[in-house]
């Protein structure tokens, strides 16, 4: 019984330290993707859900919700409007405020 619950542990532990190499290796690919910074403005009255994913934290399902109140509003009056979004709260919204417009051009890029 010692025999099996030391052969468990070490199995256990193997498969821990192999999943924390890839993990450290999938790891910098995702930092870097996510250490580009964003440049410029997102129209939230204009944008597509491929311009409103610039956004930090907005993704796919979020850009959709974003758009669907978009349309159902007939469109944003102010930025805080996005606060209905499930998921974009005070905080969120501090972040993406320097990043948002309500008219114009969208320039967003990510650096």
């Amino acid at each position: 019984m010692q025999n099996q619950t030391n052969s468990l542990r070490r199995v256990f532990l193997s498969l821990f330290l192999i999943f924390g190499i890839v993990l450290g290796m999938a790891a910098p690919s995702a930092f870097a993707a996510k250490g580009k910074q964003l440049t410029g403005v997102v129209n939230i009255n204009t944008a597509t859900s491929e311009e409103l994913q610039l956004l930090p934290g907005v993704g796919e399902s979020r850009a959709k919700l974003i758009l669907e109140e978009r349309t159902r509003r007939g469109g944003f009056k102010h930025v805080e409007d996005l606060l209905v979004i499930k998921g974009i709260g005070e905080k969120g919204l501090t972040k993406l405020k320097p990043y948002l417009a309500l008219e114009g051009k969208t320039t967003a890029k990510q650096e």
